[in-house]
């Protein structure tokens, strides 16, 4: 890889296949009143489902292509899932219905699995160790510019062309990617290194990494924490809007917490080799208890208008903030046992992580009352269990051989 892309690119390649799903959800926010109101008048509440219904498809087409790029390589899954990616985008951009759009962005989820989990994997299959956490740090720090400008991205286009004209800008970045792809990077997994896709095989690998409790513990964690991100992305407009009545400046708000936040995968980063991955999950999930019991007491209190707008916008930057301290690590702290099987490996985590972080968030966005209780509430009882998880995981490493 080193004579044809230098570590700057392919850190920059992989953060762009990462960012496609932060850049199909975010994007969509400020459409979805207007998707609401033209494909689904009377129940305004099922353009919630445009959201999770890419995340249920994300998480189904992540059981299969880890597997499928073991076997067949890293690049060809990712051309195929973007095709597929691309169509249903397509798709989506012609629909006239709102159950025609749920399908053709289950099925955009499908093919965004493909970029998002192979990509963790061409990182497993270069790098190990401190040294994967970090990289995939750096990625993660580039990925949270897209958080940052796609909802203004989607407002200005929607502003231009109609909702619809999202969906063709799916198209373009999902090209562009794939592109740059082919042209620049070697295929990483070599011949010789591949697994024949066969069930047994599958199921083997499957039981290996429930089997080891350090990875179990870090699926759940990835799990609460996903629950957490897309609880907060679930019901961040609809909190804009009804709340504090800022529909209009919510792109922008949205934008400047994405930055601020985007500052925690640049220290994670820089703390990593030296603190250790599991201190710094530990540490994260720590201040997220305290920060979110916090807004739990003052929601119920009286407070003027823009303290209670302060609070929220300080809670919103400190779960994305939390969520670029974990994530990344949770990955790593995963993947490292499981080199040899690392198409698989991303595959299992990223697909129960993501269902399960989905049937998490959907029934909380569905609670939501005009107030922040609900979300707090849940968001709190997210990071303590969390919490408590990491610090069993730290009893079992202490048990552990040296």
């Amino acid at each position: 890889m080193a004579n044809q892309m230098s570590r700057g690119e392919f850190v920059a390649l992989i953060a762009m296949m990462v960012a496609t799903i932060a850049f199909s959800i975010d994007s969509m926010l400020p459409a979805l009143p207007t998707i609401g109101a033209q494909l689904s008048p009377g129940d305004a509440n099922k353009a919630q489902l445009i959201l999770t219904s890419f995340v249920l498809g994300l998480g189904i087409g992540t059981f299969f292509t880890g597997p499928l790029s073991d076997a067949y390589g890293r690049k060809p899954v990712i051309y195929v899932g973007s095709a597929v990616y691309i169509l249903a985008a397509a798709v989506a951009w012609a629909s006239s219905s709102i159950e025609l759009l749920l399908v053709a962005r289950v099925v955009q989820g499908i093919g965004c699995a493909a970029p998002r989990i192979v990509a963790i994997a061409i990182i497993r299959d270069l790098y190990s160790g401190r040294e994967m956490a970090r990289i995939v740090s750096i990625a993660m720090m580039i990925f949270t510019l897209v958080p940052a400008i796609a909802p203004m991205l989607g407002a200005g286009v929607i502003a231009i062309t109609g909702w619809r004209g999202v969906f063709a800008t799916f198209i373009v970045f999902s090209a562009i990617t794939v592109i740059w792809m082919g042209l620049r990077l070697p295929e990483p997994l070599k011949p010789e290194n591949r697994r024949p896709l066969r069930l047994p095989l599958m199921a083997a690998a499957a039981r290996e990494m429930f089997s080891h409790p350090t990875v179990r513990v870090s699926i759940l964690v990835q799990t609460l924490c996903l629950g957490m991100l897309f609880t907060m992305l679930t019901m961040v407009q609809p909190v804009y809007d009804v709340i504090f009545d800022s529909a209009d400046s919510f792109p922008f708000w949205f934008g400047f917490v994405a930055l601020m936040a985007g500052s925690a995968s640049l220290l994670n980063a820089a703390l990593v080799i030296r603190v250790g991955m599991r201190r710094l999950v530990t540490c994260a999930l720590g201040a997220q208890i305290v920060i979110t019991l916090g807004v739990v007491i003052f929601s119920m209190m009286p407070l003027s208008p823009n303290l209670s707008f302060a609070m929220f916008v300080f809670w919103q930057t400190s779960i994305f903030f939390m969520a670029g301290m974990t994530l990344g690590n949770l990955n790593a702290i995963s993947m490292e046992p499981m080199g040899h099987i690392a198409g698989m490996a991303a595959s299992v985590i990223g697909a129960f992580s993501t269902i399960l972080a989905a049937a998490v968030a959907a029934p909380i966005g569905q609670l939501f009352d005009g107030t922040l209780t609900p979300m707090s509430t849940a968001v709190l009882i997210m990071s303590v269990i969390g919490f408590g998880l990491m610090l069993h995981m730290g009893r079992i490493e202490n048990r552990l051989p040296a």
